[in-house]
C-alpha cells in the first residue's frame, strides 16, 4: 500500500525537495529558450568577446608603462633642440652676432677697427655667415679675445688669421692706438644659421670705427 508523501519521514521529504531543485536548476540551464539557458549563452558570448579585448589592453598597458619614458626622451630631445638653436640659430641675427663680438674684444681690451660682412655660404643643411674683421691690442689680449670667441653661446670659427707688428702699421692708421698695443691683424669670423638666406651680404662697421669703403 502506497504511503502518502506527507507520512514520509522529514529526512526522506527533505532529500525529494533537494533531489527536485537540483532537476529545476539543470533544466533551467540546459533546457532551449529558459531565461538561464538565455543568459548563460550571452555570459559566454560576452566571454569570448572579452577575450581579444583583454589582449587588447594587456598591449596597451605595455604602452602606458613607456609613456613615462617616452615623456622624459621627448622633455630630453626639446631642451637638446632648444640648445641647437642657440648655437645654430634659424635666422642671422646678424645684429645679436656683431653685439657678441664687440662684447668679446671689449672685455678682453682689443679695439676691432672693421667688420665686413662677406657672401654667405651655402652648405647642406646650413649656412656659413662669414665677417672679415681687422683688430688690435696687447698680443695677451688678442689671445684672451680669442678664447672669449670660444665660449660664445653661438658655434665660431676664425680663419684666415693674418697678424702683425703694430709697427709695421705706425704712421698708417687713422686711430688712436690703445695703450699697450702690441699686434694688430686681419681675420674671418664665421658663424652659421640653419634657415634659407634670404637677403644679400651687408657691410657692417664696429660701433666707433671708420665707415668701410665700398
Amino acid at each position: 500500500m502506497a504511503t502518502a508523501f506527507r507520512d514520509w519521514p522529514w529526512p526522506l521529504q527533505a532529500l525529494f525537495f533537494l533531489g527536485l531543485s537540483v532537476v529545476l536548476i539543470a533544466a533551467g540551464f540546459y533546457v532551449p529558450g529558459s531565461p538561464v539557458a538565455t543568459i548563460r549563452t550571452q555570459l559566454e558570448q560576452a566571454q569570448q568577446e572579452e577575450k581579444p579585448l583583454a589582449a587588447e589592453v594587456a598591449n596597451l598597458r605595455v604602452y602606458k608603462q613607456r609613456r613615462a619614458e617616452l615623456q622624459s626622451e621627448m622633455d630630453a630631445l626639446t631642451k637638446q633642440l632648444a640648445t641647437l638653436q642657440t648655437i645654430v640659430p634659424e635666422e642671422k641675427q646678424v645684429d645679436q652676432f656683431i653685439i657678441m663680438i664687440q662684447s668679446a674684444a671689449a672685455s678682453s681690451g682689443v679695439s676691432i677697427r672693421r667688420l665686413k660682412a662677406l657672401p654667405v655660404g651655402t652648405k647642406p643643411f646650413y649656412f656659413e655667415m662669414p665677417f672679415e674683421v681687422e683688430a688690435d691690442g696687447p698680443y695677451f689680449s688678442v689671445l684672451d679675445f680669442f678664447s672669449k670667441l670660444g665660449r660664445l653661446s653661438r658655434i665660431i670659427n676664425v680663419g684666415d688669421l693674418k697678424l702683425a707688428s703694430i709697427t709695421s702699421k705706425t704712421g698708417t692708421t687713422n686711430f688712436r692706438m690703445v695703450p699697450g698695443t702690441s699686434v694688430t691683424g686681419v681675420m674671418t669670423i664665421t658663424t652659421f644659421f640653419s634657415k634659407t638666406a634670404d637677403a644679400p651680404a651687408s657691410t657692417a662697421t664696429a660701433p666707433g670705427a671708420p665707415p668701410v669703403k665700398r
